[in-house]
């Protein structure tokens, strides 16, 4: 899993938080004041074996981006992606899943191009995108989750 540091407002103190875990409002380890994560939040990075039980237990919707390093259209909604996690902090999870290096979960879900969202809430599928889109249609799907 990928992780971020981040500098404590109050005390200046560097803290070492886990992507999958800045949803859960962390605090800083040393003064134990509110850690804001609104300008650093990144998308969780998923593999086949974490994705199961990640998606079950989020405590927020979830939206996964299905993509290929190889993939030019994937490489154009990266920035998107990346720039939904810290505007949708503690509203939704945004994450990414590898496809060409975790096959099953993409197989699992029928995925036959790349990239494709996968949105869910309660760990259930509620819906999904094919293709590369503009970022509105992205917001639209997380507004319908909220």
């Amino acid at each position: 899993m990928n992780s971020i540091i981040v500098t404590c407002a109050s005390c200046a103190k560097k803290n070492k938080i886990s992507a999958d875990k800045q949803h859960l409002r962390p605090k800083c380890g040393n003064c134990g004041a509110p850690i804001s994560l609104q300008e650093q939040a990144v998308p969780v990075e998923l593999d086949d074996y974490s994705f199961p039980d990640f998606v079950k237990q989020a405590s927020l919707p979830v939206m996964v981006d299905f993509f290929s390093p190889t993939c030019g259209p994937c490489q154009m909604m990266a920035p998107i992606v990346q720039a939904l996690a810290p505007k949708y902090i503690n509203k939704i999870i945004v994450a990414k899943l590898d496809t060409s290096r975790n096959p099953q979960t993409a197989s699992f879900f029928n995925i036959r191009g790349v990239p494709s969202f996968l949105f869910f809430k309660n760990g259930g599928l509620v819906d999904q995108i094919a293709g590369a889109v503009p970022e509105a249609v992205l917001e639209q799907k997380i507004s319908s989750l909220l």
